[in-house]
């Protein structure tokens, strides 16, 4: 008998963009395509470690669900490290999705991290998983950074949006990744959706009296700056170490309109997701054969 390809599925970094993994999972699935591990990097670790978890159908009805409202009540100010200090969201994560450890998880999994005070990459492949994910996603100015194995870590996004190279490692012979970063740069600036008032609405929102008065543009806001900045650091390093470290199969879901904290709009990633992986359908029925 020949040996089974081992699959890999590598989810990629980018903020609310990420539910999109979700799509691609559920498409993949009813496609009879199944990994045999994952890795992620930023959200992406995230969705990973919920299909590792085996609750990845659960999730996407509590992502579907989510409205603004929802998103700005797991937000909680943390200002030393980081504007959110993630202990609510963690919490909800934590207590509902993603519990157990890495090394009891039927599905490899790993994620990727940065060293804060190196700029080395990290990959994440034992301990806790809601601490593993934790790290991952720690986008800098943002989150908290994550003290592990003595040092501080922040998102994996920083160095290696799509880890390609991390799954390879684990043993992947067949590697399909997923960019969410592919038409986000010459977009313009995202504007997410806001509250009425109160704190989350004058970082979300910048008020100025020339774009008020149609002289000028609208000001982005501080958190949208940070965004956009990262958004092209990322695709740089991402277009980087894919030409570097190709996927066989790359799935690049076109959500440039979704902003930073747009996780209110799951549905809309979660069905691109899909569309995402019917565009590829042909390229996938020829690399992996279910």
């Amino acid at each position: 008998m020949p040996k089974k390809n081992k699959i890999g599925l590598v989810l990629g970094s980018g903020s609310a963009r990420g539910w999109a993994h979700i799509g691609v999972i559920g498409a993949l699935t009813e496609a009879g395509i199944r990994p045999d591990l994952v890795c992620g990097s930023s959200v992406g670790a995230l969705v990973a470690a919920v299909y590792a978890e085996g609750r990845i159908e659960e999730f996407e009805e509590w992502v579907r669900a989510l409205s603004w409202r929802g998103v700005v009540s797991l937000l909680d100010p943390g200002w030393r490290g980081g504007l959110l200090s993630g202990f609510r969201l963690f919490e909800t994560l934590s207590g509902r999705f993603i519990q157990r450890d890495i090394s009891e998880l039927e599905v490899p999994f790993a994620a990727v991290a940065t060293d804060l005070e190196t700029g080395r990459e990290v990959w994440l492949r034992e301990g806790n998983i809601a601490d593993v994910v934790r790290a991952s996603i720690a986008m800098p100015g943002l989150f908290k950074p994550v003290w592990r194995d003595g040092t501080y870590l922040v998102d994996g996004g920083v160095v290696n949006p799509v880890p390609v190279s991390l799954a390879r490692a684990m043993g992947a012979d067949i590697v399909i990744a997923v960019d969410l970063g592919f038409d986000i740069i010459g977009r313009p600036l995202a504007l997410e959706g806001e509250p009425k008032r109160g704190l989350w609405t004058r970082l979300l929102r910048s008020k100025d009296a020339l774009a008020e008065h149609g002289m000028l543009p609208r000001m982005p806001s501080m958190i949208g700056v940070v965004h956009a900045a990262i958004n092209v650091m990322q695709v740089k390093i991402a277009r980087s170490r894919l030409a570097g470290e190709p996927a066989d199969v790359l799935i690049a879901p076109r959500l440039g309109k979704l902003g930073l904290l747009d996780y209110h709009r799951g549905a809309i990633a979660i069905d691109e997701g899909r569309a995402a992986v019917a565009r590829m359908l042909p390229m996938l029925s020829h690399v992996v054969v279910p």
